[in-house]
């Protein structure tokens, strides 16, 4: 199934549905240091929807994201073409959330902690999770490789992520950079296991078993029932129908940003990734 032909513009208007339910919070418990599919229904099936409030408190406007401090001005321009290649593909994608994840990639590379070369994944948890909000990129050919649904703790918000832990048992969503590590079968099925390199923001992603995986509740299907996606306990869930091909192609050693509100990184580093690109380019 192409990755690329997901009906975009009708996921995202179901979101406008979600402000006028209550939130779900997708059934989902620790069975082998993994969490379990959401439930068929939702626990609170047949109650009726909430009146939407005078003031929304899960607008759809994402929080404007500060830009990165010391790009050189040559490093914004290759940043902002490769913008402009990846096409429509990515018109969802904010800038500066792809400037975050090239200059994550480009301060991360050469200390050997993220060893695949040309790829990088981002997820923008503060877009609604209505929409497609996870891209993998292949930077040497400009293109997006895979886009898709993404789910966020149930821990961190309802349409929107908002709140981010590193803690223990939080069922929040940790922002940071990651690293892609082994594959394994478990509840979910095909997985992989994630590491993390933020200090205070995600490093104890491993030890909380924060993976990629599949789930029913992060699917279009759920959307259409729901009017917006399940939660999980702080991983990336992924549908169903994807999650083979993204795994697969993030294989062990690549780069993965989970991006939103508060986001702080020493890897975040502009002139490190200014003089980086200068001497190899996304090699």
């Amino acid at each position: 199934m192409s990755k690329l032909n997901k009906p975009s513009q009708w996921v995202q208007g179901v979101g406008l549905l979600a402000l006028g339910l209550l939130p779900l919070l997708s059934s989902c418990s620790h069975v082998g240091h993994a969490e379990s599919s959401a439930p068929a229904l939702p626990a609170n099936a047949g109650v009726g929807p909430a009146p939407i409030p005078a003031l929304l408190p899960d607008s759809l406007r994402p929080t404007p994201v500060p830009a990165v401090a010391g790009v050189p001005d040559t490093l914004h321009q290759v940043i902002a073409q490769l913008h402009q290649a990846l096409g429509p593909a990515a018109d969802a994608l904010r800038p500066e959330v792809l400037e975050q994840a090239c200059v994550g990639y480009l301060t991360l590379h050469p200390t050997g902690r993220i060893e695949r070369a040309g790829v990088l994944a981002v997820a923008d948890m503060d877009l609604p999770n209505t929409t497609e909000r996870l891209w993998v990129i292949d930077l040497q050919q400009g293109k997006v490789l895979h886009r898709s649904l993404v789910a966020h703790g149930q821990g961190s918000g309802h349409l929107r992520a908002r709140r981010f832990s590193n803690v223990e048992s939080s069922e929040c969503t940790s922002l940071g950079f990651y690293r892609t590590s082994g594959t394994y079968d478990g509840i979910h099925g095909y997985s992989r296991r994630l590491q993390g390199y933020d200090k205070g923001e995600n490093t104890n992603v491993f030890d909380r078993y924060i993976v990629l995986h599949a789930a029913d509740y992060a699917s279009p299907d759920y959307v259409r029932q729901h009017g917006h996606l399940g939660y999980s306990r702080g991983c990336p869930a992924l549908p169903p129908s994807q999650y083979k091909a993204i795994i697969s192609t993030l294989r062990t050693g690549s780069m993965l940003l989970v991006s939103g509100p508060g986001l702080a990184s020493r890897w975040l580093d502009g002139p490190a990734a200014g003089r980086r690109f200068a001497r190899r380019g996304w090699r």
